[in-house]
């Protein structure tokens, strides 16, 4: 079968590689039909790392993928061949303390598609545990699933943010992650969710979704827009998603008293943050690192009808031109939000 392989840094084929077989009587095999492309695929494919995670041998790239059921080990039962699915990429230890705690997320051993030393899946076939693998309904198109798994971290934050209807929620950053989260929150019962980036292209795209207000903080005081919509409260809810320095210095200004703040986005380097301007107003901080047990809730949202992915696919590239795909998002282009390589 073929595969998009790294095989070193800034160089990508098309290789023909082992087509993968059933490893356990749990697993199922699924012919992939879509893959999203990940700023931690472009990432690896720039730099060859991310943090302590480094690519030291040809990695098969992409974890944003659906498919369709070809085989199925004999222990499954809520899967059959000819199922639609997608796939939640990362594969705990079923033994490990994380698991049982029910924060499998956090399983240092977890086996996470295209993250060093695992390969990812696109590929014509990929092989995975059934537990990982969720039917999705005839309507949602492949493309639309393979969202599921970064809408899965929008859901992950708003679930942590412990949202209560009518909260008001700012977003800082407007990239995949930032429009997830902001989704998310509309989704989790924010009555307004304001979402501060300092690139109109992709403000303009998450503004034509009823609920959002949008500031360009590079053009306008992200404060006053904040002071305006809450009455000089604050948001009961910030999601920081662009991991800038001086925004996470400064968020508490914009927090209302007993607010929460939930840290998604990853700085590059360690930050210097104001301790007493969260003490004195008793504000909560929360992080993130993927999800847990955040799939079905997502097909659900997007399957209703609630949460509108299509608008964020903003290019889609056939398998055999997933090369050019990988160029265009490593251009970075300020309208693109999310591309799908469609593989059939």
């Amino acid at each position: 079968m073929r595969a998009l392989v790294l095989e070193e840094t800034n160089k990508l084929t098309l290789t023909e590689v082992k087509e993968p077989q059933l490893e356990s009587k749990d697993d199922v095999k699924i012919k992939i039909q879509s893959v999203g492309i990940c700023g931690s695929d472009i990432h690896y494919y720039q730099h060859g790392k991310i943090g302590h995670f480094i690519v030291e041998k040809p990695m098969v790239l992409g974890h944003e993928a659906s498919g369709i059921v070809t085989e199925i080990g004999e222990n499954v039962q809520h899967l059959k061949v000819g199922d639609r699915v997608c796939m939640e990429p990362g594969v705990p230890s079923s033994s490990s303390r994380e698991v049982m705690g029910g924060f499998y997320n956090l399983d240092p051993k977890v086996k996470f598609w295209a993250t060093p030393p695992y390969d990812g899946c696109c590929s014509d076939y990929a092989v995975h545990p059934a537990a990982f693998t969720f039917k999705i309904p005839d309507h949602m198109s492949f493309a639309e699933a393979a969202m599921v798994e970064p809408l899965a971290i929008g859901m992950q934050a708003a679930t942590k943010a412990e949202i209560k209807p009518g909260d008001v929620a700012l977003i800082y950053g407007a990239g995949t992650i930032g429009v997830m989260c902001a989704l998310s929150a509309l989704a989790g019962g924010c009555s307004n969710v304001i979402v501060a980036d300092v690139v109109d292209e992709k403000l303009n795209i998450i503004s034509a979704y009823e609920g959002i207000t949008t500031v360009n903080s590079s053009k306008e005081s992200v404060q006053d827009v904040v002071n305006t919509i809450t009455n000089g409260i604050g948001v009961d809810v910030l999601f920081e998603c662009c991991g800038v320095e001086s925004v996470i210095t400064n968020m508490c200004s914009v927090i209302a008293p007993n607010g929460t703040a939930v840290l998604v986005g990853m700085p590059i380097e360690p930050v210097k943050f104001d301790i007493v301007a969260a003490q004195v107003k008793e504000i909560t901080f929360k992080t993130i690192f993927r999800y847990a047990n955040m799939y079905p809730k997502t097909i659900n949202l997007i399957s209703s009808g609630k949460i509108n992915v299509k608008p964020l696919i903003s290019r889609t590239f056939k398998f055999d031109d997933s090369i050019e795909a990988y160029q265009r998002a490593v251009e970075a282009h300020p309208s693109d939000v999310k591309i799908i390589i469609d593989m059939e």
